[in-house]
């Protein structure tokens, strides 16, 4: 009944001309208010790629009223689109195409997707843009380069970074950390003043230590330039196989995620950091990154690893903030030789900073992708892949990519039957269910007590790679950052 009546109601608002939702945002033209965007590869013999969306509210793929009105996003043409990058607050979204390396921004209040943007250096292994859509980073591991799309000049440059592959970029749109694969060093982007571009015109034997051995472009009159984390007494910053980095909820801290033994390093930790040296926008860096030395570190074993290094017993290759709580999740080396999934909560309101004892999650791929995201009922969801190669397949016991956390009891749920790699997860706010892709098909759980719901009406013809909810509250709904 009270479907219906809002239904009456928003039919009603529109007869009226201006229908409007949550923080007043427009009806799109699906006059849908709860969307969940899927991306589906190979959705027809005609196509290699296509975005489409389901109505959340009712779990359904076509009109309420109308059961032959689907609905997809108009003017998307990438092929094998991967991965969605979610920025409700701006009405937007970026989709990836691991198929021909194209990046595409959708308008989530027009239901339609933009040309793809030009200036990448073939496919890229890790993508992000800035919220306001000003910046572009782009790891392109076969080319060896990090690419930055400059949108307030409009210029492209591709900085050599041999083996970089992953790259992190902080929701305040300033501050861009690349990684490299192997590694024990940690490198961030910067642009640079009027005078520093005349200061470094010199060549590479007049750019700063912190860039010698690396790339600042153009040569000859250098605009951006990758730089090594380095002490103030120029020693590289060393970590433990670095992976990634997640930003605290002040955007003062980026906590380096060093991967350890699932990257064939020596131990799992986190590294935290200072922003403020790091940042990318001209001339508002400040401070200086932490002094270290060559002396082995006492907190994180034989790596000689940035200040503020917490150990992380039960790996480090995903991490997600909540306000002062960092979970971070890996994969942890057991005795037998085979991997198992862990989820470590670290406090960091303390000091020390107070961290758990691991609690078993899924398995999944050493130093692999993973999802994770926090949705209602104080739960926590983790997404994993290859969860059929770990600890737990190895000792026929239970298995499944998918884990639901209780972040109130710290207790973990481990959801079955295994349906295939969990690609993506949408926080279906409000509604009490997340989204799910797995396996190349959508699924939806209930955050009360994690059991199914209902998914007939939005599977999809292809294979669902990710899933984003389009209508979230804020930014934060996003499995990827």
């Amino acid at each position: 009944m009270s479907a219906a009546a809002a239904l009456v109601v928003a039919v009603a608002l529109a007869g009226c001309g201006s229908t409007t939702y949550f923080a007043g945002r427009t009806l799109p033209p699906s006059g849908l208010s709860n969307r969940v965007l899927i991306a589906v590869q190979n959705p027809n013999g005609f196509t290699q790629g296509a975005l489409v969306f389901v109505d959340a509210y009712y779990d359904i793929r076509y009109a309420y009223n109308n059961v032959n009105k689907t609905f997809s996003i108009a003017g998307y043409s990438g092929a094998l689109p991967a991965t969605i990058q979610n920025m409700p607050e701006e009405e937007t979204g970026a989709v990836y195409s691991s198929g021909d390396g194209h990046f595409t921004f959708v308008n989530y209040s027009k239901e339609t997707a933009g040309s793809a943007q030009t200036g990448l250096n073939g496919t890229s292994s890790s993508i992000f843009t800035t919220r306001n859509q000003s910046y572009i980073f782009a790891a392109s591991q076969a080319f060896h380069v990090l690419t930055v799309l400059d949108k307030t000049s409009g210029g492209t440059y591709a900085l050599n970074l041999p083996g970089v592959y992953h790259v992190s970029v902080n929701a305040g749109g300033s501050a861009a950390l690349a990684f490299v694969q192997n590694s024990n060093y940690v490198y961030y982007a910067q642009k640079l003043t009027a005078a520093q571009t005349i200061a470094y015109s010199g060549g590479p034997s007049s750019w700063p230590k912190a860039a010698q051995g690396l790339d600042c472009e153009p040569q000859s009159a250098p605009v951006w330039c990758v730089l090594q984390a380095q002490s103030p007494n120029g020693t590289p910053l060393t970590f433990d196989r670095p992976i990634k980095a997640v930003f605290s909820a002040d955007g003062g801290t980026a906590y380096v995620l060093n991967c350890g033994p699932e990257c064939g390093g020596t131990a799992a930790s986190v590294s935290a950091l200072p922003v403020a040296p790091m940042i990318f926008l001209q001339g508002q860096q400040s401070g200086t990154l932490p002094v270290t030395t060559n002396t082995p570190s006492t907190q994180c074993g034989t790596v000689n690893i940035a200040t503020g290094c917490i150990p992380t017993p039960g790996g480090a290759s995903n991490a997600l903030v909540a306000s002062s709580t960092l979970y971070v999740v890996g994969q942890s080396l057991q005795s037998d030789g085979f991997f198992g999934g862990y989820l470590t909560v670290l406090d960091t309101s303390k000091s020390p900073v107070a961290v758990s004892s691991p609690v078993s999650i899924s398995d999944g791929a050493p130093g692999g992708p993973s999802r994770m995201i926090l949705a209602d009922d104080n739960t926590l969801w983790i997404g994993m892949t290859k969860c059929n190669s770990g600890e737990r397949i190895a000792h026929s016991l239970p298995y499944g990519c998918l884990t639901m956390f209780n972040t109130t009891t710290n207790s973990a749920t481990l959801l079955e039957p295994f349906f295939g790699d969990a690609t993506g997860i949408a926080a279906i706010t409000g509604f009490h269910k997340i989204y799910t892709a797995e396996g190349g098909q959508v699924y939806i759980y209930s955050t009360v007590d994690g059991s199914s719901i209902d998914n007939q009406y939005v599977t999809v013809t292809g294979t669902a790679t990710d899933v984003a909810y389009m209508d979230a509250v804020t930014d934060d709904n996003n499995t990827l950052y």
